[in-house]
């Protein structure tokens, strides 16, 4: 039997506000632990919540972001459930009327372009943090998290593969950083994805039963969490075993899922209007102003590039897949003033290169927009061949200072004139007779080894075109 995995996500993207959702207490991280658990976060009795508005206009910018339906009204309520790191015995959350409704956000895996719908984002506060194995033979609680505010992303079971659940995670992951609600530190929980996973035969139109997958908080984990899933419920499946819906782990050591409760269903959690929270109005003033606010978006920028600045579609899309890149992009470009086209292919080769091999972000790239410009300048007006760019960029990237003190310290400038490489070939020629033959005698291979000798002559340093052209004139 064919079967076909049906897959949904549910992430929490940890908003960028400087207090939590519902009082004052600083939501920085590391602090000494429960050092910003607040009268609040830790329900004593009396304290009442008052709403941030930060966290709300947070939750508008991600609506409009996707095209997503804002509610005008939202309610929020309470979500029961019991947990050591939850000392309020409930949850502030949002259910039957979320602030966000629905909307999508279009994935490209390979060269397939897929809509995923989004269901809704809801605002609530998360939970406080056990911590296990700080003193031996014991458990901690951390409440510094609980009431940090999180917009928790639902989309529908649209995905059918694990590369599709990457790709949406992924440029959602992008997203949430480029309008500015989310800082997406993965290892510090800021962004953390739960994965539902079934399997159904392949052409059936109803669901399987789905395991949730809990707290993924890598693309890699992900990725391996789905498969290995995947492949389980498919073998107990086919063994004659039953699924049982339930909330899993995945152990990266191990590289398999394994269950850890049951999963509860929305009723278990006994959802009831916070009685202490009014309802949450916005109006169309509201989302006017935080539209205001909004940045150029990834898709509107990539359309810009590819007009203002005649890049291919390919080019475009690479450079607005981060909002960093694209600043860092625009920037070489405007102090560079030269053809785009350049500047697009050593932000992403070079620089990108150089990023990933020491897994760097571009904002800590050693070579600044500025000086890249200074070096593309050079370039373009045949002081240096793009060999020697690529020597004085990595000088520059080990901190020898900008192009032109580097050009000059090391005397690299590129030789133009033509009677220097006119005698350089002259030697070249008179050393490799039997080479000259070869090209006569219709080895064209000959040529191009002729004109590597006269680099090799010129240490680099001669126009490669007008070496070419010369070469060409004396060999007939």
């Amino acid at each position: 039997m064919e079967w076909e995995v049906v897959i949904g996500l549910e992430t929490h993207a940890q908003l960028r506000t400087k207090s939590k959702i519902f009082s004052g207490a600083s939501t920085t991280y590391g602090a000494e632990p429960n050092t910003q658990a607040c009268e609040v976060s830790i329900a004593l009795p009396g304290v009442l919540p008052v709403l941030n508005k930060e966290a709300v206009k947070c939750a508008i910018k991600f609506g409009l972001a996707v095209n997503a339906e804002i509610a005008p009204r939202s309610v929020f309520a309470r979500k029961n459930y019991f947990y050591p790191d939850l000392p309020k015995g409930y949850q502030i959350s949002q259910y039957e009327l979320p602030v966000v409704g629905k909307g999508s956000l279009t994935i490209q895996v390979g060269d397939t372009e897929k809509t995923i719908r989004i269901t809704r984002a809801h605002l609530e506060e998360d939970a406080g943090k056990s911590v296990h194995g700080a003193q031996e033979g014991m458990s901690g609680i951390d409440l510094n998290r609980a009431g940090t505010p999180l917009l928790e992303i639902v989309t529908e079971p649209d995905m059918r593969s694990a590369a599709e659940a990457v790709a949406y995670a992924k440029k959602l992951h992008e997203l949430v950083q480029w309008i500015g609600i989310c800082d997406g530190n993965m290892q510090e929980g800021s962004f953390r994805c739960d994965v539902n996973v079934s399997v159904r035969p392949k052409g059936s139109d109803k669901l399987g039963t789905r395991r949730e997958i809990k707290n993924l908080n890598s693309f890699k984990f992900m990725q391996q969490a789905i498969e290995y899933e995947t492949r389980w419920q498919i073998e107990t499946l086919e063994d004659g075993g039953k699924i049982e819906q339930a909330t899993v782990l995945f152990n990266p050591d191990t590289g398999e899922t394994r269950s850890m409760r049951s999963k509860e269903e929305a009723n278990d959690y006994r959802y009831f209007p916070d009685p202490d929270l009014l309802p949450l109005e916005i109006t169309e003033a509201d989302k006017a102003s935080v539209q205001a606010e909004m940045p150029e978006l990834p898709q509107a920028m990539q359309a810009r590039f590819m007009q203002d600045y005649q890049l291919s579609a390919y080019d475009a899309s690479t450079l607005t897949a981060s909002r960093a890149v694209a600043d860092y992009f625009e920037a070489t470009v405007k102090v560079f003033g030269g053809e785009p086209k350049l500047a697009a292919n050593w932000v992403m080769g070079s620089v990108a290169a150089k990023l990933n091999e020491e897994d760097k972000d571009i904002s800590a790239s050693p070579v600044s927009s500025v000086q890249l410009a200074g070096l593309l300048k050079r370039i373009a007006d045949n002081t240096i061949s793009n060999k020697i760019a690529r020597e004085v960029f990595d000088a520059m990237w080990n901190g020898e200072g900008d192009a032109d003190a580097i050009i000059e310290k090391k005397g690299l400038k590129q030789v133009t004139d033509s009677g220097a490489i006119e005698a350089i070939i002259d030697e070249v020629l008179a050393a490799n007779v039997a080479m000259v033959e070869e090209f006569k005698a219709g080895k064209e291979k000959a040529f191009n080894a002729l004109v590597g000798q006269c680099m090799k002559a010129s240490k680099g340093k001669a126009n490669p075109a007008q070496v070419n052209e010369v070469l060409k004139k004396k060999l007939g």
